[in-house]
């Protein structure tokens, strides 16, 4: 078995760390000393390279001005970005941008997808819906618009779209949210939804890491036909991808702080010798290095399934569900082990490790905590039983 990554994806991974090698962890008042959000908008100047060195369509066909790789691309730059803390909605707007391309309406993708890939559209998702806690589709409803709706053997014109959907990630600047619904029949449906329309509300709310999120109500919103995805899958497909797209960001994050103790353990001295020669600094360094490895593992492992549709003795959101318990968890031992090992030092907020902590507490949360996909797990594998 190959384990090794493409060529083309380890180009990708070269272009993203020359666009990323200029970004700055703190170029954004502290999230520690800011009340409200650290900034009004993402980091367009990023966003406008990452669109010049074509790193937004990489998973996108070239019909449309991609490159046609594969998500392991996409969860590699992620992972680079995530060691700059890069401002920018690049798992949002290519996880909506590709379930467009593989679920939606052939107009919708044509109208949308060439401009996302210039970095001229910002898409986002909602995944978390009204508490976080149940699923984000339930949040919403959608139903056929008006009398012409549906009638027998035809499709409706329009939707119309009431609920809320919370802590929506850079909604604000966004120019399409992707919405998670749910129909008189019970099944997920996906809505494409412009901010600026009719009935629709935007509630600033602000996240650990100190970034801008919204809280999306919907209001008797109308969307046209071709805006609503309602393919079998569509919605659950996109929450695997942003699922998996986390762990991807965590795995970065972790790399990068495990980097930063390993060099101040290195040089900061006790009694005449560096601190990371002590054992038990040591032994605590060791097992981080352990999560990361286990984190990292795991990632490959759900990303395979998503990219390949390979079979396995559970769905692939067993192996979604297993990533991300081990990011959740593992994330947050070592941004406590290093601020640990940092003494007084990682509390200090003119240097970037508070920064790192805040944005993995983000990471641990978002798409559910590890004891949510522990319990998603559970019910996998009483429904597929193991022999």
């Amino acid at each position: 078995m190959d384990f090794t990554f493409t060529e083309e994806q380890q180009a990708a991974v070269e272009a993203a760390r020359a666009v990323f090698s200029g970004v700055a962890p703190d170029s954004v008042p502290s999230p520690a000393l800011t009340p409200g959000a650290v900034a009004e908008d993402i980091d367009r100047r990023l966003w406008g390279e990452l669109a010049g060195s074509d790193l937004l369509g990489l998973t996108l066909p070239e019909e449309y001005g991609g490159a046609g790789l594969d998500p392991v691309a996409l969860f590699l730059v992620l992972r680079e970005s995530a060691k700059v803390l890069a401002r920018v909605p690049l798992l949002e707007s290519c996880a909506v941008a590709m379930a467009v391309e593989r679920y939606g309406e052939s107009g919708l993708a044509a109208e949308l997808l060439p401009r996302a890939v210039r970095g001229e559209l910002v898409l986002t998702a909602g995944a978390n819906g009204r508490t976080g806690h149940d699923p984000a589709e339930l949040a919403v409803t959608a139903r056929p618009e008006g009398p012409r709706a549906a009638p027998s053997g035809r499709a409706p014109s329009g939707w119309v779209l009431d609920g809320v959907q919370s802590a929506v990630p850079w909604a604000q600047v966004a120019d399409r949210i992707a919405v998670p619904a749910h129909t008189g029949e019970g099944r997920a449906v996906l809505a494409l939804v412009d901010p600026a329309r009719q009935g629709v509300t935007l509630a600033d709310q602000v996240s650990t890491s100190g970034e801008r999120l919204a809280e999306v109500r919907l209001d008797g919103v109308r969307v046209e036909a071709r805006e609503l995805i309602d393919a079998p899958g569509a919605w659950e497909w996109l929450r695997d991808l942003l699922t998996t797209g986390t762990c991807a960001l965590a795995l970065g994050l972790g790399e990068r702080v495990l980097a930063m103790t390993a060099e101040y353990t290195g040089k900061r001295e006790q009694f005449g010798f560096p601190v990371a020669t002590f054992q038990a600094v040591a032994v605590q360094a060791a097992d981080r290095y352990i999560d990361l490895r286990a984190m990292e593992v795991t990632l490959w492992q759900a990303a395979w399934r998503i990219s390949t549709g390979a079979g396995g003795p559970l769905p692939p959101a067993g192996d979604i569900a297993v990533a991300k318990i081990w990011a959740s968890d593992g994330v947050r031992r070592i941004v406590q082990t290093a601020q640990h090992l940092h003494g007084g030092f990682g509390a200090d907020t003119d240097y970037p490790l508070h920064r790192f902590h805040a944005w993995a507490k983000q990471i641990e949360l978002s798409l559910g905590p590890a004891a949510a996909h522990e319990e998603a797990l559970g019910d996998l594998l009483a429904a597929h039983p193991l022999a």
